[in-house]
């Protein structure tokens, strides 16, 4: 349906995901984030379904928070950052592989939407950016651990600090993605990746991916506190209405 945020397709084991608001770039409202978490809690229950690919409807993956709805002090996306309450993950993580397809821009919280899939393949149109010092909001879905993680401390604290954008290419150098691909051939192979893997023992996969997990959280539990705390403080001092109400 069209004026769905969040599409949803099963095919052969595999969950398509798309969120469906192309007209804003895909940006992330209330309805869009709400719907997602919704989506995900029943790929998760959903024993049919062994893996889960995120995409977007192009042009665009994720421009990050609805600047619009932010900008609305009533707001329910207001409310959440402002007080600090959307922290930790954008949805309760699940226990299937999730690939993110990404297909356009992954911008702020588009960008850790991608960084909170297991896998991210790229369109070779895909650019990523970090743009939360511009915007004046604070990261609280796992970035400050997680991009370093992906691409090294420099490059991290270089794409958070400038928010200059990172081609698909270069993103595949820093090891952000582990695959650019042609535009029209990008969210078939990511379908292709969570066909292998659900192709496979389904008990050890997920095991195995929970192994990762867990030995990740034992490195980064404490970041995820420590940015949490940061973006609690920041946001519930106001947010910088002026800075982000003057950028598209």
């Amino acid at each position: 349906m069209p004026d769905e945020p969040v599409l949803v397709e099963v095919d052969g084991g595999v969950a398509t995901i798309t969120l469906n608001r192309p007209d804003v770039r895909n940006a992330i409202s209330t309805r869009l984030l709400t719907r997602l978490r919704e989506v995900m809690a029943g790929i998760d229950a959903d024993d049919t379904v062994d893996a889960a690919v995120l995409t977007g409807a192009d042009p665009a993956f994720c421009a990050g928070l609805d600047l619009r709805e932010l900008r609305d002090e009533g707001s329910e996306l207001h409310t959440a950052v402002s007080s600090g309450t959307s922290g930790g993950a954008p949805w309760e993580p699940i226990g299937k592989p999730l690939i993110a397809a990404v297909n356009g821009a992954a911008i702020t919280g588009g960008l850790e939407f991608a960084l909170n899939c297991d896998v991210v393949v790229a369109s070779d149109r895909a650019a990523f950016a970090d743009t939360h010092a511009r915007v004046g909001v604070l990261p609280g879905w796992g970035l400050t651990v997680l991009l370093p993680l992906a691409v090294g401390r420099s490059r991290a604290r270089q794409m958070s600090l400038t928010g200059e954008p990172v081609s698909a290419g270069d993103a595949l150098t820093a090891g952000l993605v582990s695959e650019v691909v042609p535009h029209e051939r990008m969210l078939a192979r990511a379908q292709e990746i969570g066909a292998a893997m659900a192709g496979l023992d389904r008990r050890a996969v997920r095991t195995l991916l929970a192994s990762y997990r867990r030995a990740e959280a034992e490195f980064v539990s404490g970041g995820y506190k420590v940015e949490a705390e940061t973006a609690r403080r920041w946001n519930a001092g106001g947010l910088d209405r002026t800075t982000f109400g003057q950028l598209k």
